[in-house]
C-alpha cells in the first residue's frame, strides 16, 4: 500500500469519527503527493467544509469542478461553500448544474445543511 493512500485512508478515518482537524494533516500531505487525484480533493474540502473553512472548501471543490466538470457532488459542495460565504448568486448556478446532472434528492450525509 502506497503513503499516499495510507495518508488518504487515515484522513477518511478520521473524517468518519468526527475529526475533522486531524483529518486535514493527513489529507494535506496526500494532496502535496497526488495534487490531480479527485478523491482526496473532496475529503479534504469536506473536512474544511467540516471546520467552516469555507474559503478553502471552496477551493477544493472548484478544483474538483474542473477535473471533473459533470461532477453533481462537486457543483452541489462548491455552492454551498459559497452560500456559507453569503456569495449565493455566485452559487446559484452550481446548484442548478448539480441538480439537472442528479435530478433524484438525495440526502447529503458528508455535508451540513447551511444554517
Amino acid at each position: 500500500m502506497s503513503d499516499t493512500y495510507e495518508l488518504f485512508q487515515r484522513g477518511r478515518a478520521h473524517l468518519r469519527n468526527g475529526m475533522a482537524a486531524q483529518a486535514t494533516v493527513a489529507l494535506e500531505k496526500a494532496k502535496r503527493r497526488e495534487p490531480r487525484s479527485r478523491s482526496i480533493r473532496e475529503a479534504l474540502g469536506i473536512a474544511y467544509f467540516r471546520l467552516r473553512r469555507w474559503q478553502e472548501a471552496e477551493a477544493e471543490f472548484r478544483v474538483l469542478v474542473e477535473l471533473s466538470p459533470a461532477d453533481d457532488y462537486a457543483h452541489y459542495a462548491l455552492a454551498r461553500s459559497l452560500v456559507n460565504q453569503g456569495r449565493r448568486r455566485e452559487a446559484t448556478p452550481h446548484l442548478k448544474l448539480a441538480r439537472s446532472l442528479r435530478p433524484r434528492s438525495r440526502s447529503d450525509p458528508d455535508l451540513p445543511e447551511t444554517q
